[in-house]
C-alpha cells in the first residue's frame, strides 16, 4: 500500500512537471493552458474550498481536486506531446542534484543578508 501511494505521487509529480512543459508548447491547446493556469492556481492560493485548518478534510481537497485537475489538463493535451513531455519530466528527475552547489548557493544568500544587515545597522544607527 505504502510503496503504491509512493509511486503515485511520483507520477503525479512527473506528470506536473510535463503539464508545466507542454504548457509552453504550441501544440497545446489553449484551452488546456487555461485549465493549466486554474489548477495550479488552486494548487498555489491560500484560499480553498475547505480551510486547511480544519482537520483532515482541509487537506481531503487538495488531495482530490489538484490531481483530478491536473488528470484533466493531461487528457487535453495530445497524447503525443504529453509522451514527449512526461519524457523530459523524467530525465530531469533522474539529474543528480549537486548539494555542494547548495551550500555555495544558501552561503552566497546568507552572506548577502549579513552584508545587507551590517549596511543597514551602519546606515541607520552608527
Amino acid at each position: 500500500m505504502n510503496s503504491k501511494l509512493r509511486d503515485w505521487a511520483r507520477t503525479i509529480k512527473r506528470d506536473v512537471h510535463a503539464v508545466y512543459l507542454a504548457a509552453d508548447d504550441p501544440r497545446t491547446p489553449w484551452y488546456a493552458k487555461a485549465l493549466a493556469l486554474l489548477v495550479a492556481g488552486y494548487a498555489l492560493s491560500p484560499i480553498d474550498l475547505i480551510p486547511d485548518f480544519i482537520p483532515l478534510l482541509g487537506y481531503l481537497d487538495d488531495a482530490i481536486i489538484v490531481p483530478l485537475g491536473i488528470l484533466a489538463v493531461v487528457k487535453m493535451i495530445p497524447p503525443e506531446v504529453m509522451a514527449e513531455h512526461r519524457a523530459a519530466a523524467a530525465l530531469a528527475a533522474e539529474r543528480p542534484v549537486s548539494k555542494t552547489a547548495a551550500v555555495v548557493i544558501a552561503s552566497v544568500w546568507g552572506a548577502s543578508v549579513a552584508l545587507a544587515a551590517w549596511l543597514g545597522y551602519r546606515y541607520f544607527i552608527g
